[in-house]
């Protein structure tokens, strides 16, 4: 299982590299910011297997990006910490980065938009 180590770089960039570098957790968060909270809906809405799903979320527990709960058992919801939602700037810097240079003429990118916090 995929685990975190946070970075020692002296560089912000490459700290935050360490953690947002990785492909799940980037759209995991996308789907937490679009308001999905448990498992089932994250696996639903990226085709991500269940093991690289649980490891993702364990690492952005241990990051401080969202919390687990109920902290034990089924059925629980994954929320958004304070220092995750001060992410939405960036990712909403991204999409639209992403949709400038990222689509053929004629190709229409999807919107995104943060669910309210």
């Amino acid at each position: 299982m995929k685990t975190y180590r946070a970075s020692r770089a002296p560089c912000p960039i490459g700290r935050a590299a360490r953690l947002l570098g990785d492909r799940w957790i980037l759209l995991i968060l996308r789907e937490a910011f679009l308001g999905a909270e448990r498992f089932e809906e994250f696996i639903a809405r990226l085709d991500v297997n269940r093991a690289a799903l649980t490891s993702r979320l364990a690492i952005l527990q241990e990051a401080g990006l969202i919390t687990r709960e109920p902290t034990t058992g089924k059925r629980a919801r994954y929320l958004l910490t304070e220092s995750a939602c001060a992410l939405v700037p960036l990712y909403a810097e991204m999409a639209k980065w992403g949709a400038e240079h990222l689509f053929d003429d004629g190709e229409a990118p999807g919107q995104w938009s943060a669910a309210p916090a």
